[in-house]
Order: structure tokens, then C-alpha cells, then sequence
């Protein structure tokens, strides 16, 4: 089983979209569950966006993500892209697609330290 913390939903939508994504997993008998980790983000290009951890299937949650966007016409965060390199460092870094329903309107690059734990900070955006 998979987990991730660099997934995100539009400010304001967060629980809605949470307790959504949870009840579609349970119909679909996939194995994920999403939760809300009280932790938002703001981005100069997108707007602030509540960050949610989820565990179980990977493909069932860009799945869920993507339709969760669609259905709140809300934009949404799919993280959880590392680089191909292996490089050890202070810092880790994780990437995501900013999406709106289908289309990816952007790129966010987040990095955090190893040693502290601490939560994703955004280090780079970029419009599509």
C-alpha cells in the first residue's frame, strides 16, 4: 500500500471533497482512504489549498482526485511524483500537477526536511 501528503484541494472544499472521495472508494471497494491533515498551502499562481494524506491504491487516488476536481469544479493538487535521480540530501522534494477536472493548468514543486518532519512547503510554481 502506497500513502502520500502532497495531494491537495481547493480552500473551502476540503472535508466535502474528502468524505466524497472516501464514500466513491467504498462503492468501488478500492482500497484507499483520504483524511484532511489541518494543513493549507498558498500558491502565488492557483490560490490556497487544504492538504489531505491518503492510504491504499495509488491509481485509485489521481483516479478519485481527477473526479473530485470535475464533480466540485474545483481545482486540485495530484502530488506524489519524485524524480528518477537517487540522491541523498537534507531535503526532500516531491512534485504535482496542479488540475482543473481533465486538464493540468500547472506545476508545483515541494520540498521539506528529512530530519525535522516538518509539513510540504512550495519551492517552485509554474502555469501551463
Amino acid at each position: 500500500m502506497a500513502d502520500s501528503e502532497a495531494f491537495g484541494i481547493e480552500k473551502g472544499f476540503g472535508k466535502q471533497a474528502v468524505d466524497w472521495m472516501n464514500e466513491e472508494a467504498k462503492k468501488a471497494k478500492w482500497k484507499f482512504e483520504a483524511r484532511l491533515y489541518n494543513y493549507e498551502v498558498a500558491t502565488k499562481n492557483f490560490g490556497t489549498f487544504e492538504m489531505f494524506s491518503w492510504i491504499g491504491d495509488p491509481k485509485a487516488a489521481r483516479e478519485l482526485i481527477i473526479k473530485a476536481s470535475k464533480r466540485f469544479k474545483i481545482k486540485v493538487i495530484e502530488g506524489g511524483y519524485k524524480t528518477r535521480q537517487l540522491i541523498v540530501k537534507v531535503i526532500r522534494n516531491e512534485y504535482g500537477m496542479v488540475r482543473k477536472g481533465d486538464r493540468v493548468i500547472g506545476q508545483i514543486e515541494f520540498s521539506s526536511s528529512r530530519l525535522t518532519q516538518s509539513k510540504w512547503a512550495i519551492t517552485k510554481e509554474e502555469r501551463k
